[in-house]
């Protein structure tokens, strides 16, 4: 059903929608991209490539969505970075790490086109001119499998500027600061366009035969999360101001299905009095976390809601990463968080410890466990499978961390072609969504890395779809 209010003049009633104050300005595409982010770009330049004219509408003043944000990387298996390496990973492997970190809420379907197209999806990066040579372990991976750029910036911004100039490229037009607030069908159901707000207000159309929703999730509205969840109410967000949901209701507006929208992912280690994200790369690459008494008390290579549970049970409700220089020179992410006045530093852990608040003798037993841990190749205590290298070299660090709000699982039902199925399970002629919009992929937890995975599988697929459909009216 299609948004309506009432508008009252004098003792009349007038039926509003945003449609009726768009019919002098109007515009004709193939295809209509909503959200600029990884998973849009992805679909407008795939389907630019097979010769659709397409559009992208970004309702924030900046490109990139959550993705310009994402510190870790893209989990791929099977790739040729990894054989180059001599890392032996497989599919099926990280379909089923990926089944088991969201608690066998997946959708299978989906969770399979991701993962046995993962190594084609990093291929397809580096078609585009992306260079990921980098591997690390996110949490709740049985390899290394993280992929990012080395020795420049972090992934988030690096991929994006790959796809904005790819976009570019393909002439392309992405349009800032331009809100859709309501999608048009055609008696039968099929997409007509979309009703557009502009950055002053006015309201215009775009005429168009298919529509890719990829307009991101909906953790940074906190009344939805409120209502979701309520025991994350006062819980910040990781994500982008623009990540509110509004798409997701556009759809659900027109029939669209959408289910899951109490899965809502808190991270462990979001920089306590920031919304900066600490990426669990970090981890991976060899810090530790500890409680005030200057324990651990986690695997920390865990799932994401593992870890943060644990770190909610601590006194105070937060934990500290610590490393070393060690750590901190492998990952040239790092410094961002120096610049970002988030590290505390010393020259010697009992000096940290002071720093911190932390108990220095059990700190510095801790980290000496720890590292005679790391030289057995086995965890005692905590079962942790990686650990990169020892914590030793001067000097040591940390960063104070809470869970935050991080990645809402729920959404859109889509089937493994990212059409947009609607709630008596039909697909939606000519609609398509990709990315966090969508739900079923990642079922009850997402895996570090995995968000990025998702954006450049279905991104593409959406994209191929979306053309095929202008340019053929058949699903």
């Amino acid at each position: 059903m299609k948004r309506r209010s009432f508008l009252l003049m004098g003792s009349a009633a007038i039926l509003w929608s945003p449609s009726l104050f768009a019919q002098e300005r109007r515009e004709q595409v193939e295809v209509v991209v909503i959200g600029a982010g990884g998973a849009g770009l992805a679909a407008a330049i795939v389907a630019a490539d097979a010769g659709a004219r397409v559009i992208v509408l970004e309702k924030m003043p900046v490109v990139g969505g959550n993705t310009q944000l994402a510190a870790g990387g893209m989990n791929a298996a099977g790739t040729r970075v990894q054989s180059g390496k001599g890392i032996k990973d497989e599919w099926q492997w990280m379909y089923e790490d990926t089944m088991k970190g969201g608690r066998n809420r997946n959708q299978p379907e989906l969770v399979e086109i991701m993962t046995k197209g993962s190594a084609g999806a990093v291929e397809w990066l580096e078609g585009l001119g992306a260079q990921i040579p980098g591997i690390v372990r996110s949490g709740g991976a049985r390899a290394d499998r993280t992929h990012q750029p080395v020795g420049g910036p972090t992934f988030g911004p690096y991929i994006t500027r790959v796809l904005l100039d790819n976009v570019v490229r393909r002439k392309v037009p992405v349009r800032r600061n331009s809100k859709v607030v309501e999608i048009l069908q055609k008696p039968d159901g099929a997409m007509r366009g979309v009703v557009v707000q502009d950055r002053r207000g006015g309201l215009y159309t775009i005429e168009t035969q298919a529509i890719v929703i990829a307009s991101g999730g909906y953790g940074s509205n906190p009344k939805r999360v409120a209502e979701l969840r309520p025991d994350l109410a006062n819980f910040t967000s990781t994500g982008q101001p623009g990540t509110t949901g509004d798409a997701i209701d556009l759809a659900s507006r027109i029939g669209a299905e959408v289910f899951d929208l109490d899965q809502i992912q808190i991270h462990p280690t979001q920089a306590v009095g920031a919304k900066t994200l600490i990426s669990e790369t970090v981890r991976g690459a060899g810090a530790i976390l500890v409680n005030r008494d200057g324990k651990r008390f986690v695997n920390e290579v865990t799932t994401r809601d593992k870890a943060s549970a644990a770190v909610l049970a601590q006194k105070g409700r937060t934990a500290f990463l610590v490393f070393d220089e060690g750590v901190k020179g492998s990952m040239s992410m790092m410094e961002g968080y120096f610049h970002l006045g988030l590290v505390r530093e010393a020259t010697t852990l009992e000096a940290l410890a002071a720093r911190c608040g932390i108990d220095a003798a059990n700190l510095a037993s801790t980290v000496e466990a720890y590292n005679r841990y790391q030289a057995q190749k086995h965890d005692a205590e905590f079962e942790r499978d990686d650990m990169a290298r020892p914590i030793a070299r001067p000097s040591y660090y940390a960063i104070e961390v809470n869970p935050g709000i991080h990645f809402t699982m729920g959404g859109i039902r889509i089937n493994g072609r990212t059409q947009v199925m609607s709630r008596d399970k039909r697909a939606l002629p000519g609609l398509y969504a990709a990315g966090e919009v969508t739900g079923g992929v990642h079922g009850a937890n997402r895996l570090g890395g995995n968000a990025m995975t998702a954006l450049f599988t279905f991104g593409p697929i959406a994209g191929r779809e979306a053309a095929s459909y202008a340019k053929t009216g058949r699903s």
